[in-house]
């Protein structure tokens, strides 16, 4: 009889650790897929703002919310490779972009990007442009127009087109690898 007792306590305890596991591993996936993730920055065409092999945290709920707006920076699958990239966006749906002399335009106004000053001062320094001329492009409905911030180190709108929404991932919010460099990536 205390054999059998024993037995069954032992039963019920491990039936309540694996449903602790069920339960945690589900909202772990739940969270991973729909309202955070970790990225790992790739490339240097997000510098001087993001830099290789920096890892973010991805906010994905966001933009269930809310579409993206200029000067968020997105993960976007740019096709169907799978490959992930972190751009900034610049337009949005409605909006015509171009550049000329180094300077970006949206809806004809010059766009502040103080983002971009110590990428300007070097390239300035070696006698190139940052952002070479090119547009108008006018952006089409439920779509984006992304650049990275190392434009002469980017692949972007410029060339793939603008982004549809349903490719955006989510917003990088924050740094947080390495510990010395956290920080909300603006």
């Amino acid at each position: 009889m205390e054999q059998t007792k024993s037995t069954t306590k032992w039963k019920v305890e491990l039936l309540d650790w694996l449903k602790s596991f069920v339960l945690i591993g589900g909202l772990t996936a739940f969270i991973y897929v729909f309202v955070m993730a970790p990225y790992v920055v790739q490339g240097r065409s997000m510098e001087s703002t993001l830099h290789d092999r920096e890892r973010v945290i991805v906010n994905k709920a966001i933009y269930y919310l809310k579409d993206p707006k200029p000067g968020d920076i997105v993960i976007i699958h740019p096709d169907a490779s799978g490959d992930n990239w972190i751009k900034r966006v610049v337009a949005i749906a409605g909006d015509t972009v171009e550049a000329k002399n180094d300077q970006l335009y949206v809806n004809g106004q010059p766009l502040s990007e103080e983002y971009l000053t110590a990428n300007k001062l070097k390239t300035s320094a070696s006698g190139v442009t940052l952002t070479e001329d090119f547009g108008p492009i006018t952006i089409p409905e439920g779509s984006v127009f992304v650049m990275g911030d190392n434009r002469n180190n980017s692949m972007d709108s410029r060339v793939i087109g603008p982004v549809k929404l349903d490719h955006v991932v989510g917003r990088a919010e924050a740094v947080y690898w390495p510990l010395p460099d956290v920080r909300l990536p603006r």
